[in-house]
C-alpha cells in the first residue's frame, strides 16, 4: 500500500473514531468540560506510546507506522479541538476550568505515553 494512501485511510479511520467517542459521550458528559476530547487525546497518547515502541510495527510493512501514527492516531487526537474548547471555556468565564483542562490534557497525555513505553515489550526503560 502506498504510504500516502495508508495515511489518508488511517486519518479517516481515526477521525471516525474520534467522532464516535464524541457522540457516545455527549449525552451524559456533565458541564462544560470537554470530556470526549480529553479521553481521545489521552487514549491517543497511550496508543502512540505503544505503537512507537512496537517491534511488530517496526518489522511490518513500511506503510504501517505512518498509517497508525500519522493517520489513525493523528486523526483520532486533536490539538485544534483542545485549543478551541480551551478558548471557549475561557471566553465564557470558565478561565480556571479552561486552564485546568489544557494543563491536565498535556500532563495526562505525557504520562500516558510514558506508561505505554514502559509497559510495551519493545519499550525503553
Amino acid at each position: 500500500m502506498p504510504t500516502l494512501l495508508a495515511i489518508a485511510v488511517g486519518g479517516a479511520l481515526g477521525a471516525l473514531g474520534r467522532f464516535g467517542i464524541d457522540e457516545a459521550m455527549n449525552p451524559w458528559a456533565p458541564g462544560p468540560w470537554p470530556w470526549s476530547t480529553l479521553l481521545a487525546n489521552v487514549l491517543g497518547a497511550f496508543a502512540i506510546g505503544l505503537v512507537a515502541t512496537s517491534r511488530r510495527v517496526e518489522a511490518g510493512p513500511g506503510w504501517l507506522r505512518p498509517f497508525l501514527i500519522t493517520g489513525v492516531l493523528g486523526g483520532f487526537t486533536t490539538v485544534s479541538a483542545l485549543a478551541l474548547q480551551t478558548g471557549l471555556l475561557i471566553d465564557t468565564g470558565n478561565t480556571v476550568t479552561g486552564v485546568a483542562y489544557l494543563v491536565l490534557t498535556f500532563v495526562l497525555g505525557f504520562l500516558a505515553v510514558r506508561l505505554a513505553v514502559l509497559i510495551s515489550p519493545g519499550g525503553r526503560s
